[in-house]
Formats: structure tokens, sequence, C-alpha cells
């Protein structure tokens, strides 16, 4: 990312027409160009009705313009944010004048890095705005919105309290290695240390229920050509997604989509039928299809409970299935079944659905999230990302050899050690010691103006 000694400037709304459009100045220009633009400085804080003027002195747009001046804005900067009328060719020339004063175009999410880099936010605040802005359901925008206010970062803070206390306690220990006492063998150490390792714990599970509700979960529908993927597909998405024949071998690619279950994200991904043999095209199908359950956080694997009941194509499927991947067995096409007929998986987990009727849908939908972990509750849910959970493990890993550790005799410097180094994991969530390559690739993935 560019240094923050820039003027920056962009469109804070979407592209294309609209009522409103806004323009968003941030950087130490902004005085000379709020003055050069409408003739005067504003008033901070104010709203205010101003002509916005071209270099050749005639007007672009007219509307409220308002200066925040550093650090009482939101990236801790000067800030001028000039609100017009919403067409992309007013908005292009006030942003082109802008760039003629001395600015430059920003580049995505570089409002919200310098609010992160002067402090106005944390690093898990500052992807909480990226998220609150993604947010697919009610429930993922009320997650991210605690996560921005800061309630995830302040318990992260309170994790990190008590391992540094934990820390100071234990150094102490060196120091004094005369005394009578052995703190790292008593019971109020292993308290402490067994009060981390809960908070750890607790604050790991309410990170999961986050990530499932920003990120989601990625299902891989696979099976034998006509197993009735594409038909399951559609059921579950509401409509007519993937196109659905008796000819097999229709699927030739990896067709995706998006679906919400209890304000869950479900990435559905409907693939080409796996048989032996084919031609070349449905060939590469079978390899990209494969290539997705490997990347999968769940397979269904369908099996035509009319035709194989006893799911012969799950077992001659088993071995190439990846190992890491669950797999649930669905018997699809359950209207075609003979009364009292019912399909065996040899032990597998397995449901039996019909496309057509729509049985068995809703406890395919609840069984995605229960797999997944999903707990439904809504009051106290942040928002989270991978990330933050692989953080949190690595802190965890830590906290718990260092309570190894305390059982050894004179390992005080390695219980220190794993303390720190817990720490360390720890406050790579908020921003930490953060590495200026992940800065990039979070801020990368923001919308421009934002």
């Amino acid at each position: 990312m560019p240094a923050d000694t820039d003027t920056i400037v962009a469109a804070a709304t979407p592209p294309g027409r609209g009522g409103i459009g806004i323009v968003r100045i941030s950087g130490p220009l902004v005085a000379m160009i709020a003055r050069t633009m409408l003739g005067r400085l504003p008033p901070a804080r104010y709203a205010t009705h101003a002509r916005f003027g071209a270099i050749d002195g005639d007007a672009i747009d007219t509307g409220l313009a308002l200066y925040f001046p550093a650090p009482h804005s939101y990236t801790g900067e000067d800030v001028l944010e000039l609100q017009g009328h919403g067409g992309p060719v007013l908005i292009e020339a006030l942003i082109a004048h802008a760039v003629g004063l001395g600015a430059r175009r920003a580049q995505p999410g570089e409002f919200t890095q310098r609010a992160y880099l002067n402090d106005r936010i944390d690093l898990a605040q500052a992807e909480a705005v990226a998220d609150l802005i993604d947010a697919g359901s009610e429930a993922a925008a009320r997650a991210a919105f605690r996560s921005l206010q800061g309630e995830f970062s302040a318990r992260v803070r309170a994790l990190d309290e008590a391992l540094a206390q934990l820390r100071a306690y234990v150094e102490a220990s060196i120091d004094f290695p005369t005394d009578e006492i052995d703190h790292l063998a008593d019971e109020a150490l292993a308290a402490r240390l067994g009060d981390v390792r809960a908070q750890c714990a607790a604050l790991q599970a309410a990170a999961r229920q986050g990530r499932l509700l920003t990120e989601g979960i990625t299902v891989v529908l696979a099976g034998a050509p006509n197993a009735g993927k594409s038909a399951l597909l559609n059921a579950l998405a509401g409509h007519e997604a993937a196109i659905v024949t008796p000819l097999p071998g229709t699927t030739r690619d990896v067709l995706r989509e998006r679906i919400l279950i209890e304000g869950v994200p479900v990435l559905l991904l409907d693939t080409a039928g796996l048989r032996e043999g084919g031609d070349v095209i449905e060939t590469e199908g079978m390899r990209r299809a494969r290539a997705a359950m490997a990347q999968a956080d769940r397979i269904l694997f369908l099996v035509d409970a009319s035709a194989d009941p006893k799911a012969l194509g799950y077992t001659a499927e088993r071995e190439r299935f990846p190992w890491r991947v669950p797999v649930t067995i669905v018997y699809s096409k359950a209207d075609l079944l003979a009364p009292g007929q019912d399909g065996y998986a040899g032990g597998a987990t397995f449901f039996t659905v019909s496309a057509k009727t729509g049985a068995g849908l809703a406890a395919l939908r609840a069984h995605l999230l229960e797999a997944a972990g999903f707990q439904r509750q809504d009051s106290g849910l942040l928002s989270a990302r991978r990330r933050h959970l692989e953080a949190l493990a690595a802190t965890a890993v830590h906290v718990d050899a260092a309570a190894a550790m305390c059982r050894a005799a004179g390992a005080g410097e390695l219980v220190a050690e794993e303390l720190r180094t817990a720490q360390r994991a720890l406050g790579e969530i908020t921003g930490a010691g953060t590495a200026d390559e992940l800065l990039g690739r979070i801020f990368s993935s923001f919308c421009i103006g934002k």
C-alpha cells in the first residue's frame, strides 16, 4: 500500500446513477482543496450547502460539504466529504478536480487502512467494516456491527491482559529462585492457567460462530451422473439455477450458487457426475469436481435411491474422497421409492430427500447447520474470519504447552516463553506486530472509497 502522506480521493457511493453521490477526500491537502473547490473552508463537523467549483470557475455541482479536521475524523486525518447528485459524470468531475489539485485516487480499503494506521480502530474492527458491508443476513450484519463497536477486540484484550499477568507471575518466580515456594507448581498458578484456557476456549467458540456468519460454508454436491445433484441444487436455492435433463453428463463444469440457511451463507457447488470413462470435456469436469471436493467444508454425495438403494456408488468412490472433508450421503428421488423401501449407507450419515416434493429438505438444511457447528442464537455473536480462528488456535496451543511445562521442574523460562508466544499469536487479531504483507491482503479486499 502507498505511504499515507498523500492526499487521497474516491467516490464513497457505489458506481452508477443515484439520488446522492459522495466524494471523500483525506490527507494534508484537504484544507487547500476545500478552499479552492468551495471558496472557503467549511466549519468543522457541520453540513454546509456549497457550490462545488471547477478549475475554470464554473460550478460542477451543488450540495452539502462536511469537513472533519484531524484527528477527529474516520481516518484520523483532515477529511472532506462532498455530497452532491449521484451522476457518474458529476462524481468523476469532482474526483478529477481533486486530483488536479494534488490528490491521488485511493486504492481499495485505503481510507479504512489509514484509520487503522492512525489508531482510530484496530485490525479486527477494520475487518468488521468490510464484513458489515458484505453481510448477507441481518444476523451477520448485527455480528459485524458488534465487532465494529469493539466487542470482539475487548474480549481479545481481556485475554491478552490475563496472559500478561500470568507472564509477570511466572517471571517473578524466575527472578526470585531462592524462595521456598515453588511458584510453578502451586495451585494458584494452575487455577489461573485453567481460567485463561477457559477464556480462550469461549472466545474460540464465539469466533467459530462469527466465522460461519461472515464466511459461511462450502458444500459440494457430488455423485454419479443423473444422481439428482442439479435438481437438489435448484430445490435448495429455490429457483432453477442449474439445467436438469435425463441425459447423463448434462453438468460439465462446477456451478456455484449462494443460499442462506438461518442467516448462514452456504456456497453450493454442483459438479460433473463421477463415473469411469467419458469424453475429454467430461473428464475435465470430473477433475474439477474432485478439486472442488478437496476445498469444501462438506460433501453431499448423492445416490439415486431408486437405482442404487445400497449406495454402491458411494462405496466405489469412498477411497477417493479427500480425507479431511466429511461426507454425508443423500438419497435423492425419494418420491420414486416403493413403500417401505429404504436406503443403506454402511454406517455413514445419510438423508433421504426428494427435490420434486421437498421431502427431507428441511432435515438436510438442519444437518448442514449442525455439522458446521452453528448454534441458533443471536445475542452476543461477533463477526470473525478464518485468520482469527487460526490465531486463537495458536494461542490455545501455547497456553496448553505452558500448562504442561508447569509440571516440569525448573521450566520457568519455558513457561514464560510459551505465554509470550501465546500473546504474540493473539496480537495478530487486533494487528499488534502484523506484517505489511498481511495488511495489504486484508485491505485490498475492501471496496474503493472505504
